[in-house]
């Protein structure tokens, strides 16, 4: 006898961060505060704790500066890109241009990923933009990110979607 649940079909929606989740860029952060400036990487920008006047700049970003892959991720990245059966795949990133990032990954062999450039370094848009995949079907959804912050924002999502299988794996290299 077959049964309603073995008929239907999981729709996996596996989503990475790039900047310190895939790659390790030279690209920075400036901080300007009271005439001063400062630079963050993308990792110490995620802890980073904003002060209430401070101004960010983010032009780095336009561009993939000196990117170095982050071997161990990159490998599970290769993997779940190869492997059979069928899942959409996204990058998922603060950066307001997607441009660089699609031209790095076409330019190591990822040509057909698909990337989402939210311009905002706010963790619930991260975890609002996976709940919209997450009310548009998928069911089975895991992702990879360097920040605690968004981590914790995309794990509430498995009380308010609890027949929804939701993996977050906090990348540390």
């Amino acid at each position: 006898m077959i049964k309603l649940k073995d008929l239907l079909i999981e729709k996996k929606l596996r989503v990475f961060d790039f900047d310190d989740t895939l790659v390790k860029t030279d690209s920075k952060i400036y901080v300007t505060n009271n005439g001063k400036t400062k630079t963050l990487t993308p990792g110490e920008y995620a802890i980073y704790k904003p002060k209430s006047d401070d101004e960010f700049d983010f032009k780095d970003f336009n561009d993939v500066i000196k990117p170095k892959q982050i071997k161990p991720i990159m490998k599970v990245f290769r993997k779940i890109v190869g492997a059979t059966g069928k899942r959409k795949i996204n990058i998922l990133t603060a950066r307001g241009n997607y441009k660089p990032i699609k031209k790095f990954l076409s330019d190591i062999g990822f040509p057909g990923i698909y990337i989402v450039a939210l311009d905002s370094s706010n963790p619930q848009d991260k975890a609002d933009w996976i709940e919209d995949k997450i009310k548009k079907g998928y069911d089975d959804v895991v992702f990879w990110d360097d920040s605690s912050k968004n981590i914790k924002v995309v794990d509430k999502l498995r009380k308010k979607y609890p027949d929804t299988k939701i993996k977050t794996q906090l990348v540390r290299y």
